[in-house]
């Protein structure tokens, strides 16, 4: 039992399915053109001492299963020794079966180490030991395990104020993986966010300017657009609760900018003026640079106050929201499309309640000037496991064109992520393996494996412009 689990034909369920992974998937490539991997460790080439380092370190999905079965935080993230987090994590394990964390672990341990038992307090000795053997070998390090998982393009996130160095180093080295990054400018929006202030002065520290007024703001923004561009950024990428759309003039959000710069209090209203004005700058900046813009929409952040304090952000404390999404969103899309400045957009929707109002909207603005311009972009976060990726797929497919979706991402910050890329490819090749058999789909291997190899792929290669 312990050496099959994870086997040749893991989540497919029929021959048709086999043939769609196996002779159209399978081999593709992988573009990954978002994630939260540190361009610093790939430059570097890092290396890891252990396999608590390079798979359980920053990883808040295992965190919150661990936490939830009762293992104290110094074996999480605490003073724990690497190997007691490990133990710990293997005890965790087994109690994870039906959560999304059991299929990646294994799925984990048998692409990257080839250990195809199940882990638990029984196996840990020896898999600690497996895994220590392998990431003392040659083709362990940052660059060995992108290049393992067959990755193609992988693309990081930085913030405005970010150097862009190692991506520099990297830009000179050819290692047979192409890192670019994403613009990430959040923090110059949320302007109630505490440390807004300190931002603005590191922001135009970075773009020589000195950020006074709504129009300073706006051009430092511009400088380190254009400094991304330059350095081979061709998207951004933004995480918020929703998308801000509120009437606005300059005079209203220089005069909201003003207040907060002087320590002063500013209102929600004024808060959701400012935000918007400075939103909707960014996308029109970006549609004249031909960027694409991602939208990850819906997180409530940080819900526990007392372990934010103790741990900060990203560390497991978040969940879905349920914001109203669908009124906004089309204003927003609405406003810069009548302007003809909505460029290529990607919208990520973590409340499974809006997946049809998601997957309507960008049909709104799909004006056919670009083949799937505006996309519902993959499961993500407490989504990017099979309910939540069949049901992303299925409302899609209902009310759009799948043929057109530019398929899976990790947004992980782990270099033991890729197999989620493999996940989804199973999970499509299934769902469209199980309609062939049930006479819904036509046996058209041709067109159908020619539609799986797009999505998988081909989709998100001739999309972006790297």
């Amino acid at each position: 039992m312990s050496t099959t689990f994870i086997h040749d034909n893991f989540l497919l369920e029929n021959k048709y399915a086999e043939e769609l992974y196996h002779n159209y998937s399978k081999n593709q490539p992988i573009i990954d053109y978002h994630n939260h991997l540190p361009p610093q460790q790939i430059a570097e080439d890092k290396t890891f001492d252990n396999i608590t380092n390079v798979w359980i370190n920053g990883d808040h999905y295992k965190w919150r299963a661990m936490r939830t079965l009762g293992i104290n935080e110094k074996f999480i993230t605490g003073d724990g020794s690497d190997k007691d987090k490990f133990l710990n994590w293997a005890k965790t394990v087994p109690y994870t079966m039906r959560n999304p964390l059991y299929h990646w672990t294994h799925l984990e341990l048998a692409r990257y180490f080839d250990i195809n038992d199940l882990l638990s307090e029984k196996t840990a000795e020896k898999v600690w030991e497996q895994t220590q053997a392998k990431l003392n070998s040659d083709g362990y390090s940052c660059r060995g395990l992108l290049k393992k998982a067959n990755a193609e393009l992988v693309c990081t996130t930085e913030d405005p104020i970010d150097t862009l160095e190692h991506h520099q180093k990297l830009a000179k080295e050819n290692f047979g993986v192409k890192v670019s990054t994403a613009f990430r400018p959040d923090k110059a929006i949320l302007i109630s966010n505490e440390g807004y202030n300190d931002y603005i002065v590191e922001l135009g520290k970075a773009a020589n300017v000195a950020i006074n007024t709504f129009t300073d703001l706006c051009d430092a923004l511009r400088k380190r657009i254009q400094f991304f561009h330059d350095n081979g950024c061709r998207l951004c990428d933004h995480g918020l609760d929703q998308i801000y759309y509120e009437s606005y003039t300059e005079a209203e959000v220089n005069s909201t900018l003003q207040k907060q710069l002087a320590n002063k209090a500013i209102t929600n209203e004024e808060a959701l003026k400012f935000q918007s004005a400075v939103l909707v700058y960014l996308c029109e900046t970006y549609h004249e640079f031909g960027w694409v813009q991602q939208f990850h929409l819906g997180a409530l952040r940080n819900n526990n106050a007392r372990m934010h304090r103790i741990l900060g952000p990203d560390t497991g404390w978040d969940s879905i929201g349920d914001y109203p999404q669908a009124q906004k969103l089309s204003a927003f899309l609405n406003g810069l499309d009548s302007k003809d400045k909505l460029t290529k957009t990607i919208i990520y929707n973590l409340n499974p309640a809006d997946n049809e109002v998601m997957a309507t909207m960008i049909g709104n603005f799909n004006d056919g000037s670009v083949r799937g311009k505006v996309q519902f972009g993959s499961g993500w976060w407490f989504l990017d496991q099979k309910d939540g990726m069949t049901k992303q797929l299925n409302a899609l497919s209902n009310m759009g064109l799948i043929s057109c979706f530019v398929g899976m991402l990790t947004d992980s910050r782990s270099f033991l992520s890729f197999p989620r890329h493999e996940y989804f490819r199973r999970i499509l090749c299934n769902l469209l393996g199980d309609e062939i058999q049930r006479g819904e789909l036509p046996n058209d291997m041709e067109w159908i494996g020619k539609m799986v190899s797009d999505i998988s792929y081909n989709n998100a290669k001739n999309y972006f412009d790297f």
